[in-house]
């Protein structure tokens, strides 16, 4: 990428992959990018589970009824996991470390889609925090807020059109739409 902008404009959720494993530097890089994310107070209440096993990967396509399905063919997942222990905007540290890797995926040239996993459920109604937490045998203190799905592109998506930026979403000093 040349420029910041231009690589939000690009990043867009991906959500097929080519099945092509990633190089070990790619991943030892998505990983720094989620270890160099900023948080709160510097607390580092996030954790981060790198999955790349087949099989495990199809496991948590289910974790919820909807919108999950292409984790299976993604060549890695990253579990963002936070401790509500270790700090009271654990939520926040970890969605912003999941647009890090988004980001830092989109730099490599790679695809990636987030998975919203708090507060969603399964198709059985098992809430999604509790069917990964029985996948990957995690820590009850430990909440699971996204996966991030990524992979090798498996179609091409166009950038952002900047026709469809919403300028009235933006107020200047005041909101006036009371």
């Amino acid at each position: 990428m040349n420029s910041f902008s231009e690589l939000i404009k690009n990043r867009r959720s991906m959500r097929k992959f080519t099945g092509e494993p990633l190089s070990q530097d790619d991943v030892v890089t998505l990983l720094k990018a989620a270890l160099i994310s900023p948080s709160s107070k510097r607390s580092n209440c996030w954790q981060f589970i790198a999955v790349d096993d087949k099989e495990i990967l199809d496991k948590l396509s289910r974790c919820k009824e909807h919108g999950a399905t292409f984790i299976k063919e993604a060549a890695l997942a990253l579990v963002v996991t936070g401790d509500p222990l270790a700090s009271d905007v654990w939520i926040e540290d970890c969605a912003v470390t999941s647009l890090m890797i988004q980001l830092q995926a989109e730099d490599l040239g790679l695809g990636s889609c987030w998975v919203q996993v708090r507060e969603r459920f399964t198709a059985t109604g098992m809430p999604a925090d509790e069917y990964v937490h029985g996948v990957l045998d995690l820590s009850l203190q430990l909440q699971v807020v996204s996966i991030i799905a990524i992979g090798h592109k498996g179609m091409e998506r166009k950038p952002f059109n900047e026709e469809h930026l919403q300028w009235e979403k933006i107020h200047i000093n005041r909101f006036g739409g009371k």
